[in-house]
């Protein structure tokens, strides 16, 4: 995977990525000596573990043994693969990659890093006014009625358009952009047949839209007065860094607790969000202004496993959890329903019956093909040919979109119990209802395998060498002329020395950074980091270093000699044979009381140590 990158590019950016900075942005980091400690925001725990070595730029967990560079960190906290983590730190450094150095990228870079500009300093504007300008007293009046805190007003950034027509186009001016540039971004208009501008937000509440790394893409406005025919929300328009179906309001905020909770709670409207995300219950996201689509499912399964609809309880919100199945199937997702009793939406029965009851509402939350039929017989009626007809029709295009032979089996069951019917009768007519269409993916398709046992710890004496090898880059040459390989026992291991002795032999190695990007299995790179992230001081490391590879060389002697004395003592051994391994035992034991001399590799001697094939 750095194969996408040039060499140069990784360590530029990684120069740039302090990884105290980095981390630091993210999680509470306390020095503790030379290194910073924190709680891992990994797995759960009260001591922590989770340590930050800025010497070396790495991180270790001693708890969940998690580590690596900065790239490894965003990988594993934002959830993305190894070439998002580097765009994001890319950007975060203002370092531009290799497809965007052209002129066109280049340009096409510069837009996109203006306009966010654009956007974040619009944003700050409206939050002053809605803070201090004597106009934005409707919208602190509305806030204060929504029960919205000064706590939630400033963690999601809300501000006020004043009702102008001209205030955005002259804060531009002042700012020196280009009004051009500022239509671009969405936030004024041209008029038609004229060269003219006007401010696309008056007079509304501003919700700022975050991508998933807390920059401003969008802004929705919420009216607050004025002419009936105005639409409730305005909403930023497609632009270079805004795509409505790829963003959900407020997941930059949430996608730890996300993660954490393996289960994402999906409602729909802003006001919604900031209710449950400061009622306690934080796994939540809301699409932005637009039907939930295939993006929105794939972005998140990166985060979860489940998804629980909680949209408001009039027909449009139900219908729109309807639609949503599709696209949350076809990314392998579970899918409940939580129905907010009417007329509540989740907002408002926060507001009344508080955020613990809201929490029981999501735990309870229904399957959504229960969810289906029990919508499907509230909607027509099942005592008339035709009602039943739209209920078993109904129930076999949704449960045919599982690709499931259990659920469906399971549903025709609860459908013929709901109707009064026998299950066999049902099972006939989903068969015929599936005869004419095309199968439904496999969801399963998509499931990660189960998790395998806990990797296997390497012994004192190979772990230490690992340490000494890291901490100390100088022994690295006594290493490859007296070590064998084969000398351990532990297979990450064995390939982790390997590795960095063939680093020192061909002079591969720069620094641990660029090393690490070179091991791909996440076991190597996590044992690396244990080793080196703990810089505690090593007595005299030569003769720690003689002593711990003489140890490796015995241990390896004496399995070979257990070896040799199985061989010689099993049954049907001829004398022979038996002599032969009696005469390599003398020669191993022998060689157990030699001093530690170069390998075979180094000397261009046979290896004593060697079993004959």
């Amino acid at each position: 995977m750095p194969g996408l990158f040039s060499s140069g590019t990784l360590e530029q950016i990684r120069a740039a990525s302090d990884i105290v900075d980095v981390i630091g942005s993210s999680l509470p980091l306390k020095r503790a000596g030379a290194n910073f400690v924190a709680l891992c925001p990994f797995h759960k725990e009260k001591t922590p573990s989770f340590n930050v070595n800025p010497h070396r730029q790495i991180f270790h967990c001693f708890g969940c043994h998690k580590g690596g560079d900065v790239f490894k960190f965003i990988e594993y906290y934002e959830n993305v693969s190894f070439p998002e983590a580097v765009k994001r730190l890319a950007d975060r450094a203002k370092i531009p990659l290799e497809q965007e150095s052209g002129p066109g990228g280049q340009q096409t870079r510069h837009l996109k890093e203006t306009l966010l500009q654009i956007h974040e300093q619009i944003a700050q504007r409206w939050q002053n006014a809605l803070a201090g300008e004597a106009g934005a007293q409707i919208a602190r009046d509305y806030l204060a009625q929504r029960g919205v805190s000064a706590e939630a007003v400033k963690l999601f950034r809300l501000g006020y358009a004043p009702d102008l027509w001209d205030d955005t186009v002259n804060w531009a001016g002042s700012k020196g952009h280009e009004l051009a540039l500022v239509e671009k971004a969405g936030l004024i208009l041209r008029k038609e047949g004229a060269d003219h501008y006007y401010d696309r937000f008056r007079g509304r509440l501003m919700f700022p839209i975050c991508d998933e790394q807390g920059r401003v893409v969008g802004f929705s406005g919420r009216m607050l007065a004025g002419a009936e025919k105005a639409a409730k929300y305005v909403n930023s328009p497609e632009t270079p860094i805004f795509t409505k179906s790829r963003i959900f309001f407020g997941l930059d905020k949430s996608k730890r607790s996300l993660l954490d909770a393996g289960c994402a709670v999906v409602c729909e409207g802003q006001l919604d969000l900031i209710a449950c995300f400061m009622g306690g219950v934080q796994n939540v996201v809301a699409p932005q202004g637009t039907a939930f689509t295939a993006d929105h499912a794939r972005i998140l399964k990166r985060y979860v496993d489940e998804v629980v609809l909680c949209f408001d309880s009039d027909e449009a919100g139900q219908n729109a959890a309807v639609r949503s199945l599709d696209h949350l199937l076809a990314s392998g997702l579970a899918v409940r329903v939580a129905v907010v009793p009417a007329p509540h939406d989740p907002d408002s029965f926060i507001k009344a019956h508080g955020g613990e009851a809201f929490r029981k509402l999501v735990d309870q939350a229904e399957g959504f093909f229960d969810f289906y039929l029990h919508r499907l017989c509230s909607t027509n009626d099942a005592a008339t040919d035709r009602g039943r007809q739209a209920i078993l029709r109904g129930m076999a295009e949704a449960v045919r979109k599982s690709g499931s032979p259990v659920l469906v089996d399971k549903f025709a069951q609860k459908t013929a119990l709901r109707l009064g019917v026998s299950s066999d009768a049902v099972r006939a007519e989903f068969k015929n209802a599936f005869r004419n269409k095309a199968p439904a993916a496999d969801p399963a398709g998509d499931e990660a395998p189960e998790a395998g046992p806990e990797p296997q710890r390497p012994s004192p004496h190979e772990y230490w060498l690992l340490k000494l090898l890291f901490l100390h880059e100088e022994l690295v040459e006594w290493c490859a002329a007296h070590l064998d390989s084969d000398w351990i026992q532990h297979p990450v291991v064995r390939q982790v020395v390997s590795k960095r002795i063939e680093a020192h032999r061909t002079q591969a190695w720069k620094n641990l950074g660029t090393f690490l990007d070179g091991c791909e299995m996440p076991e190597m790179q996590h044992l690396i980091t244990e080793a080196a992230a703990e810089e505690r001081p090593i007595p005299h490391p030569t003769q720690q270093l003689a002593d711990v590879t003489l140890k490796l060389r015995n241990q390896f002697i004496d399995r070979r000699l257990h070896e040799l004395i199985q061989l010689a003592n099993q049954p049907g051994t001829d004398d022979a044979t038996r002599i032969e391994m009696l005469r390599r035992q003398q020669d191993l034991r022998g060689l157990k009381r030699q001093p530690l001399a170069p390998t075979a590799q180094q000397s261009g001697q046979p290896d004593a140590g060697k079993l004959p094939a």
